[in-house]
C-alpha cells in the first residue's frame, strides 16, 4: 500500500499540474496572440509566388510583409509586373506606382575572338570566387565577364545560357527581377528598360587607346555616336557611351557610326540594318 501512494501520489499531482499549465498557456497564446494583418495575406495571394528575391525582400512572404508593414512599393514584384501592383495597390487602397518593365542586359561583347584570354584559371568555376582571386578573371579586359556562367545558375527563370563565352538572354523567359545583376561581380549584367532597343554592349571606362590593347569590340568614347545622334539621346561617361532610353527613338544612327559595333541594336547584338 505504501508503494502505491510512492507511485500514484507523484504521477497525479504531475498530471494536475501538467492540466493547470496547459491551460495557462491555452490562456497566454489567446491574450498574447499578434493578429496579423488580413492584408499580408491578400497580397501573398496576388504575388505570383516565384519567391526570386527581386523585389528586395526574402521571398513573396517577406515582401507582403514588407508592404503592409514596411511601407515598401507597390510595384516591387518584376514578374508580376503592372497587373500584380494594381492587386496590390487595391488591397493596400492606394494609387498603383508606375512600373517600368524592365530587362536584363549584358554589357559586354567580350567574346574569346574580339577579347583574348591571358591566363587559363584552374579554381572554382564560379564568377564571384573567381573576382576575389588575383588572376582569377582569364580576360584581358578587366571589365569584361569572366565567363563562368554563375548568372545562369543562379536565375530563377532559366533565362540565361552561355554562348561564345558570354552569357544570353531569353527575353520571352527574363523578368527583369535583378537576381542575375546582383550575383555579377564584374556588374557586366545591368537592368534596362524593356523599350530600349539601342543599348551600349560594353562596361570599359577606360580610354580608347587602352580598350584597343584588350578588346577589339569596346567602347573607346570616340563620341561619334554622341555627335551624330538627332535627339541628344547619347553621352560620354568616362570615356563610356551612356544612351537615355528616354530620349532615345531608336533610329540607330549610332549603330552604323559606332567604329567598334559596341552598341547594339537589341539584346543579341544586331546591327540594324539602317544607315545614318
Amino acid at each position: 500500500m505504501d508503494f502505491m501512494h510512492v507511485i500514484v501520489e507523484p504521477l497525479a499531482l504531475m498530471g494536475i499540474m501538467g492540466g493547470v499549465f496547459g491551460a495557462l498557456l491555452a490562456v497566454a497564446s489567446i491574450v498574447f496572440r499578434v493578429h496579423q494583418d488580413e492584408r499580408i495575406g491578400l497580397i501573398r495571394a496576388a504575388l505570383p509566388g516565384a519567391n526570386c528575391g527581386g523585389c528586395g525582400y526574402p521571398g513573396c512572404d517577406g515582401y507582403a510583409s514588407g508592404v503592409v508593414n514596411d511601407g515598401a512599393a507597390t510595384n516591387k514584384c518584376s514578374v508580376g509586373g503592372a497587373p500584380v501592383a494594381q492587386k496590390i495597390a487595391e488591397i493596400m487602397g492606394v494609387k498603383a506606382e508606375a512600373a517600368e518593365p524592365m530587362r536584363a542586359f549584358v554589357r559586354c561583347k567580350g567574346t574569346p575572338e574580339a577579347s583574348p584570354r591571358l591566363a587559363d584559371y584552374d579554381g572554382v568555376r564560379d564568377c564571384r570566387a573567381a573576382a576575389t582571386v588575383p588572376g582569377g578573371s582569364p580576360n584581358a579586359c578587366p571589365f569584361s565577364c569572366i565567363g563562368f556562367g554563375t548568372c545562369v545558375s543562379v536565375c530563377p527563370f532559366g533565362a540565361l545560357s552561355m554562348e561564345n563565352g558570354l552569357p544570353k538572354v531569353d527575353l520571352d523567359k527574363c523578368t527583369g527581377c535583378g537576381v542575375c545583376v546582383s550575383n555579377c561581380p564584374k556588374s557586366v549584367l545591368t537592368l534596362v528598360p524593356r523599350k530600349a532597343n539601342i543599348v551600349v554592349a560594353c562596361n570599359s571606362h577606360w580610354k580608347g587607346p587602352m580598350v584597343r590593347k584588350v578588346c577589339s569590340a569596346g567602347c573607346i568614347g570616340c563620341g561619334l555616336c554622341a555627335k551624330n545622334c538627332p535627339v541628344q539621346a547619347i553621352t560620354i561617361d568616362r570615356d563610356l557611351a551612356v544612351i537615355d532610353p528616354n530620349k532615345c527613338i531608336g533610329c540607330g544612327r549610332c549603330v552604323s557610326k559606332c567604329p567598334t559595333k559596341c552598341i547594339a541594336a537589341d539584346q543579341a547584338c544586331t546591327p540594324l540594318e539602317q544607315t545614318a
